[in-house]
């Protein structure tokens, strides 16, 4: 439980931090080369449609202008930069980085540039090199803590977690009270499985941070590690009340409380998740298992319809939706769940589900007879 929690942090952890370039500065750089170049007519109506088209947000058709741009002056660094820029905010961004390579090979030590290039490369799942730049951008820019959030991001996605650790202590040495800084060396501990460090940095980071709620809920994860379920749930819950529109925390509080037994309560917390965040898998899942093991089959089956349309694939779904129907003794719909669950596990290769399956299939049409 505590291990699948820590992927999704992780998860939005490395696309928080590797989307922090300052898109907006690098799309203006290329509108001012007008100054630069008063005396060419084309190239400055050309940067004044691009930046109008950026403006309106058509995107591609500025990226057209500025390629012609970069036709007429292909020694300014700022237009790749800017067509980068506009590739990024359209998700191209491996088109963004080739922008971006542009423009260093003409401005090798600029440090936005590296760091751009960077940003790119990590959307595009190239880690290696996205490493590479960030660590330039480092060289070039020692006091930019946001080079060091996104190398510590990639270094994350490499599992190089000592890496990763030491980015982030960097940091500490000229910003020795960032909280942030704390609190994700504390997220790489946990990630490695190392509960009691985790809670050293940890506690550090809710005393800079006293009203950081995250850093709440990765306490709270710390001492669930532990095993410290009463100190887990403190955390969590002052995480709620510290941002009560957080639907992670009241998913971590139904946890640990339906670990403790306490389902009626878990399930308040659970349904909590669910108003905040509708679309959330986890914690549909856990309200359907409450009230199938309450033997509430009428809401159940409500909550596993509503599962499916999240997690159509899921056969185990489909198999509880089959369980809540047979419990209202409505055999044929029962039969029907029961049969698209055997053949989603068939699919996946489960031979254990499958079994399963068939076993509760046969019991049904026994029973229909």
């Amino acid at each position: 439980m505590v291990k699948q929690t820590l992927l999704i942090v992780s998860s939005v952890l490395l696309t928080g931090l590797t989307t922090t370039i300052p898109l907006v500065a690098q799309a203006r750089q290329p509108l001012l080369l007008s100054q630069q170049q008063p005396t060419n007519e084309q190239l400055n109506e050309l940067l004044r449609q691009g930046r109008a088209l950026v403006d309106a947000g058509d995107y591609a058709r500025a990226i057209a202008t500025y390629q012609q741009a970069a036709n007429l002056d292909r020694q300014n660094p700022r237009i790749f930069s800017g067509i980068g820029y506009l590739q990024a905010r359209q998700g191209n961004f491996r088109e963004a980085a080739r922008s971006y390579q542009q423009a260093i090979a003409l401005d090798p030590n600029n440090a936005e540039f590296q760091y751009a290039l960077g940003y790119s490369l990590a959307n595009a799942e190239d880690n290696a090199g996205a490493a590479a730049a960030y660590r330039r951008a480092i060289q070039l820019d020692s006091n930019n803590v946001n080079y060091y959030f996104g190398l510590g991001a990639v270094l994350l996605r490499q599992k190089d977690y000592d890496g990763a650790i030491q980015t982030y202590r960097n940091v500490l040495n000229f910003q020795p009270r960032n909280a942030q800084v704390y609190e994700l060396i504390g997220s790489v501990y946990l990630e490695e499985g190392r509960p009691q460090d985790a809670l050293k940095v940890l506690q550090q980071a809710a005393t800079l941070a006293p009203r950081q709620s995250s850093v709440q809920i990765r306490l709270g994860l710390a001492w669930l590690s532990q095993g410290n379920k009463k100190a887990a749930l403190d955390a969590f819950e002052e995480a709620a009340r510290l941002d009560p529109n957080s639907s992670q925390v009241y998913l971590q509080i139904g946890k640990v409380l339906q670990a403790q037994k306490d389902l009626p309560s878990a399930l308040e917390a659970f349904q909590k998740a669910i108003s905040l965040q509708p679309d959330s898998i986890e914690a549909q899942t856990a309200i359907g298992e409450i009230l199938l093991s309450q033997e509430n089959y009428i809401e159940a089956i409500v909550a596993y319809r509503r599962l499916i349309e999240l997690s159509p694939q899921d056969p185990q779904a489909h198999y509880n939706l089959g369980v809540a129907l047979k419990g209202r003794d409505r055999i044929p719909e029962a039969i029907a769940a029961i049969e698209k669950a055997r053949d989603l596990y068939r699919r996946i290769g489960d031979s254990e589900g499958t079994g399963k399956a068939e076993s509760l299939l046969r019991e049904l049409k026994k029973s229909e007879r």
